[in-house]
């Protein structure tokens, strides 16, 4: 007699058999099968960019990805801060390069490191964060659970599931500003790693994960720092700093008709100074509309302290439009010193609970003590430099040296240290003369010879004078110092990053001097790498004085007499400076005529 199968098997058996047939059949589709050469073939190309990070004792670790060809490298701050100042980073072509630090966000959870041996390292495009859109394709790569002994990275494919996701600090100093949420499974040894797009962009650095609590397992929610977050704070990551993010020094809330209004505001703040008060509302931020308290959050948090952008508010149903300094997020003690990793409490494993019969599992056998970091090359200890406010110091004097290639190309001013007078015609028709001297600098300006000046020395302050310039005439006195001198007379020196000038402008390179508390910043044109201009801030939350030079001579046509004496090769010096504070212009001064001098030797007794 034959036996009848159950109903339920051949109930089944026909749906299989047709699933099996529609497989088969789209698998030899020739879209799906170019869609399929495709994309390997992105993920071929991009692979040998992605790094596996571990320590120089081979313990611990993470992942990163290369983005330019000298060996520069981005990965997550958590990942780099338990790897050591120098690391170990492997490749798909399975070797083991040397890397040092080179700049940390730890509030962004961001890392710069540089990998060592090579000038032509693979590396990946960096795609807009801010045109990817949920449902669109990405994939992950990098080396979970420390899988990649080989360093062939790891991929997993999946789809963004939303954008512009706000994360909580939850405990600790890192917040995820406007992250990239998908559900491309990130675990364990992902951190770091690059998110591409279908193009093989790199458009987020994976960092966190929701992790099914008891087998740290993803449960299908990872989050990316955004690639155009990263792209604002590059050039501070590459001075080498501990770089602090952007807060406006005011709090918002949601009023009952869904308005963004604030509702507490720092008096000493820029905002507060431009013109921002309580229960404003707040329309925009940086060109991005907010409709939330987390949009808020997020605007601000992809910006870095000491930018300038600009703000659009509401008040009695009338917009207005400010430029807005922005203020850091934390104190500077916080960041006088390389912020530590707080080490982990060991947690117990699912192997150790007690069984549903009672019993408990053998142990694992107990894991051999790591072996002590590989001692560090002799000749790669000279890359790494100790200051306090930096992860590396050896990389900012690198950039110093970049962007200051736009002052020494206005010639050698070093023999010039003597008494300095400039002279000219101001916008207005006004005439003026600059003097300065050893022991003060002056201003004398108009028919009736109004004049202003400026004590020098260990105990003068800096002064606001003229009166509603923020302190012109000690910021002529650091241009003097500059030239002459150069980064040596100053206390501290030190390039901080780059940034749109004027909040609007193109972007420029930053270089901070200070001397005897009064600091004033460089601005160096990054397309040319001509200096632009400079401010002078007289001490925390004043207004600087804001010079811009509008043109620069060289002497040679004769509109301004005196600059080259004959004996150096022929200087540049700019001859129109636009001088504004607090958003209102003072004076433009068009100098005509130079005398500068020498220092002449103190005679003996």
């Amino acid at each position: 007699m034959r036996q009848r199968q159950p109903c339920g098997v051949r109930f089944l058996a026909v749906p299989a058999l047709l699933i099996c047939a529609s497989l088969h059949a789209h698998a030899a589709d020739p879209v799906v099968l170019k869609s399929e050469r495709q994309r390997i073939a992105v993920i071929e190309k991009a692979a040998p960019a992605v790094v596996a990070i571990f320590a120089r004792g081979g313990q611990g670790g993470g992942s990163g990805v290369l983005i330019s060809a000298d060996g520069y490298a981005l990965s997550n701050y958590h990942v780099t801060s338990g790897s050591g100042n120098f690391m170990k980073c492997g490749l798909s072509d399975g070797v083991l390069y040397d890397a040092v630090i080179v700049g940390i966000d730890p509030t962004g959870d961001v890392a710069l490191v540089k990998l060592l041996g090579r000038d032509d390292f693979p590396h990946a495009p960096l795609g807009d964060s801010d045109v990817v859109a949920a449902g669109d394709w990405c994939f992950a790569m990098g080396n979970p659970f420390l899988l990649a002994t080989d360093f062939a990275p790891t991929v997993t494919y999946g789809t963004v599931s939303g954008v512009h996701r706000y994360q909580y600090p939850a405990g600790t100093i890192l917040e995820y500003t406007d992250c990239i949420q998908v559900d491309a499974s990130i675990n364990p040894g992902n951190s770091g790693g690059p998110l591409f797009n279908a193009a093989g962009e790199v458009i987020g650095i994976n960092g966190r994960g929701s992790f099914e609590k008891r087998g740290r397992v993803n449960s299908g929610a990872g989050y990316a720092i955004s690639i155009n977050q990263i792209k604002h704070f590059m050039d501070h990551l590459r001075s080498g700093r501990i770089v602090d993010h952007a807060t406006l020094g005011a709090t918002v809330t949601t009023r009952d008709d869904g308005a963004i209004v604030v509702d507490r505001i720092l008096e000493e703040s820029e905002a507060y100074r431009r013109g921002l008060r309580v229960d404003d509302e707040i329309v925009s931020f940086a060109g991005r509309t907010l409709r939330s308290v987390n949009q808020y959050k997020n605007v601000l948090g992809i910006y870095p302290k000491g930018w300038k952008l600009p703000l659009v508010f509401r008040r009695d149903d009338k917009k207005q439009e400010i430029l807005v300094g922005l203020r850091g997020v934390h104190r500077k003690s916080e960041f006088l010193e390389q912020p530590k990793k707080q080490p982990q409490q060991p947690q117990p494993r699912p192997d150790d609970k007690p069984q549903p019969d009672g019993k408990k599992k053998a142990p694992r056998p107990t894991t051999p003590a790591a072996p002590p970091p590989a001692p560090v090359p002799e000749h790669l200890k000279k890359l790494f430099e100790t200051k306090p406010g930096f992860a590396n110091y050896y990389f900012n004097k690198v950039e110093q040296e970049r962007a200051l290639k736009g002052l020494k190309s206005l010639g050698d001013f070093s023999s010039l240290t003597g008494s300095w007078k400039l002279g000219g015609t101001a916008g207005d028709g006004r005439p003026f003369e600059f003097t300065v001297a050893e022991k003060g600098i002056g201003l004398v300006i108009g028919a009736d010879k109004q004049s202003f000046l400026q004590v020098l020395g260990p105990q003068a302050d800096a002064e606001d004078e003229p009166e509603g310039t923020g302190g012109l005439l000690m910021a002529v006195q650091h241009f003097k110092l500059l030239l002459t001198k150069g980064p040596k007379v100053f206390s501290d020196f030190h390039y901080l990053g780059s940034e749109p000038l004027d909040g609007r402008g193109e972007m420029v390179d930053v270089v901070m001097a200070e001397l005897t508390g009064v600091q004033s910043h460089w601005f160096f044109s990054r397309e040319r790498g001509t200096l632009v201009g400079f401010n002078l801030q007289r001490g925390d939350d004043v207004d600087p004085c804001e010079i811009r030079f509008q043109n620069f001579t060289d002497g040679a046509a004769g509109d301004l007499a005196g600059l080259n004496d004959g004996k150096s090769p022929t200087r540049t010096f700019p001859n129109r400076w636009l001088v504004r504070h607090a958003e209102h212009e003072f004076a433009t001064f068009v100098i005509q005529k130079c005398s500068l001098t020498s220092s002449q030797p103190v005679e003996s007794k």
